[in-house]
């Protein structure tokens, strides 16, 4: 009888305290759907949003496939997939958590400065930060932050230190709702003043106008394409790229102008003022402040 693989161990006694866990495999991410699973035959599974109504014997869909039933993870349709396995998930959500992921040193530093204390795991380049109570998942809610709950999966790491928190309003407050629906037309009173990037407010910048038009022209072009729905993290997208753009300039770029100009195609396509100046800020301090 084979000896039962060193991640199955950890993930039955992760299962057994009532966590729901999956495997993960080379590169640390989950294995890829069935060929039944991965046409969309269940629901809403496929795209991580609800667990939809599959019943796949094996581990499919990510986080939707995390289970605490001991006799799933040990299943033939489980079993050989953890031979496999390199490391151990889990479902924050399922077990009652929310994981704040802080991906390096900047991002640990403004959790230590700003969230209210509770246990932490170190990572391989931060930490998680760990509290008691569910929420939506988000990914960039700013620079190195992303929050894992509902609709996600963490690394499992160990249990780590510090005593655990009731899940804070600072923290609820990082994701905020998404209503990207069509602007109404004729409400231009809703749309923030646009105050466009011209030479005037560049005098460090080294690139052309024509260069920096173009890109910006570009990028609002994309962000006003999301008429249903992404416009708000296209315009993080955008920023950050953006921005990326005047990392070498002596500066200043201009790039709260910019910043304005992608709110405003933001806003014209639904996105809430609030979020997207957030979102927009953040892929602008997700690239670095030294063009600002």
């Amino acid at each position: 009888m084979s000896a039962t693989p060193e991640p199955l161990r950890v993930a039955l006694a992760l299962a057994a305290a009532g966590v729901p866990v999956l495997p993960l495999r080379r590169g640390k991410v989950p294995f890829g759907n069935c060929r039944t699973c991965k046409d969309g035959a269940c629901g809403g599974r496929p795209n991580m949003k609800t667990a939809g109504t599959c019943q796949c014997p094996g581990p499919c869909h990510a986080w939707a496939a995390a289970t605490t039933d001991a006799h799933v993870l040990t299943s033939p349709g489980w079993t050989a997939v953890w031979r496999e396995a390199v490391a151990v998930a889990y479902h924050p959500g399922g077990a009652g958590l929310t994981v704040v992921d802080l991906d390096n040193a900047a991002a640990v530093a403004w959790a230590r400065a700003t969230l209210p204390a509770t246990r932490t795991v170190p990572t391989t380049r931060g930490e998680h930060w760990i509290y008691r109570g569910v929420m939506p998942s988000s990914n960039a809610v700013r620079p190195g932050v992303d929050v894992k709950s509902l609709t996600q999966y963490a690394r499992w790491l160990g249990p780590g230190t510090g005593r655990m928190a009731v899940l804070p309003a600072v923290v609820r407050a990082l994701v905020v709702k998404e209503d990207t629906t069509p602007a109404r037309r004729g409400v231009a009173s809703s749309h923030p003043a646009r105050a466009q990037w011209d030479r005037a407010v560049a005098t460090g910048c080294r690139h052309t106008e024509r260069y920096v038009r173009t890109g910006l022209e570009r990028g609002l072009a994309l962000v006003r394409a999301r008429t249903e729905s992404g416009a708000g993290s296209q315009a993080f997208g955008v920023a950050r790229f953006l921005a990326a753009q005047h990392t070498a300039c002596p500066g200043p770029c201009g790039l709260a102008a910019i910043g304005e100009e992608i709110t405003a195609a933001a806003v014209s396509v639904g996105v809430p003022e609030a979020y997207a100046r957030r979102a927009v800020a953040n892929g602008l301090e997700a690239a670095g402040e030294r063009a600002a």
